[in-house]
């Protein structure tokens, strides 16, 4: 893979950053006017968490995020703190930093949509090659449907399904039954200090629940996919000749047809990864999970628009992140793109 390659992927990484931070900035200017410091002021003094001579509070804020200035020096502004990592404050938890709000809660995030989307492509694929393949379990082709229906329901959906069920005690079920907890990421009663194994642990136990929510929802989508491409793979020339050459059916299944029927496989996850983001948004807003999709759900809730504009900000880079990562990898995995490149 070439130097040249690599710095075409940086730089499309980069003007795909650039285009979403520039549209989520002009976006809500262009649809209203509002000034986003004097709304947020306006309803704390409404409650009585104002005290008097509002308007001078207003100016003293407008001037601290540089709302006094015009549009395409905000604009400026806000590049330039973009790029220092400057995400400004909270208008809720001032002088909370928006960039410290989102550390505490991204390692929740990542955790939960690494661990489930890999997991859920994994089964999927590894399950629909193999019902693709002669000598497929019947267990297996009898699973299918069920993932297949669980495929088209939302998130959110199929979160409140697995809550009512494994989350909630029912009169017939027994005293024991809640098997799962019912929201949070670790016990109300245990306060830890830092990420020890208990922690770890404790967490791990939480996210039980919203990680199934998205593997169920996700395993049947991958495993048709991947059905369909071994499916064609198998009809192909090396795929033939490698089994007129007398290779191990295990060889022939794993080497030369899910290998090249993952290549779509990817490219798909690439181009899907927006939408599962925004699927675990809910979720976590269901589950009271406190990862960054709950962070953007109480900032909206608070009208709290820089923390708005952070998080999704950062979900953009997340997103894009992803993408350049499968675009590097790709050329390892697919021979042809690299001598192309």
């Amino acid at each position: 893979m070439s130097i040249t390659y690599i710095a075409a992927r940086i730089g499309m990484f980069l003007l795909v950053v650039w285009l979403a931070t520039t549209v989520i900035f002009f976006l809500p200017r262009i649809a209203s006017d509002r000034n986003p410091v004097r709304e947020r002021l306006v309803m704390m003094a409404a409650t009585g968490n104002l005290a008097t001579g509002m308007e001078k509070v207003v100016e003293a804020y407008e001037q601290e995020y540089g709302l006094d200035q015009p549009l395409y020096l905000q604009y400026i502004r806000y590049l330039s703190s973009l790029v220092r990592g400057d995400l400004n404050y909270s208008l809720i938890n001032y002088p909370t930093r928006v960039w410290d709000m989102i550390v505490q809660r991204m390692p929740y995030t990542l955790g939960l949509v690494g661990i489930s989307v890999l997991t859920a492509f994994a089964l999927g694929s590894l399950s629909g090659a193999t019902l693709a393949w002669p000598g497929a379990p019947r267990w297996l082709k009898g699973a299918l449907p069920i993932f297949l229906t669980l495929s088209p329901i939302p998130y959110f959906m199929l979160a409140i399904m697995l809550m009512f069920l494994f989350a909630v005690r029912h009169q017939w079920q027994p005293e024991w039954w809640p098997l799962l907890p019912l929201a949070g990421a670790t016990s109300v009663t245990t306060v830890y200090d830092g990420w020890s194994m208990d922690r770890i642990l404790d967490t791990i136990h939480h996210s039980i629940l919203p990680a199934m929510s998205i593997i169920l929802s996700q395993i049947g989508f991958w495993a048709l996919g991947m059905r369909g491409m071994m499916v064609t793979t198998q009809g192909e020339d090396y795929v033939t000749l490698a089994q007129m050459r007398g290779l191990k059916p295990s060889r022939v299944f794993s080497l030369y047809g899910m290998r090249n029927a993952t290549l779509p496989q990817l490219t798909s996850l690439a181009l899907a990864m927006s939408l599962i983001f925004s699927g675990v948004i809910l979720v976590e807003v269901i589950y009271r999970y406190p990862g960054m999709g709950t962070l953007l759900y109480n900032a909206i809730a608070g009208f709290d628009y820089f923390v708005i504009y952070g998080v999704v900000f950062v979900l953009i880079v997340m997103v894009a992140a992803s993408t350049f990562i499968l675009d590097i990898v790709y050329p390892f995995i697919d021979p042809r793109v690299r001598r192309a490149a």
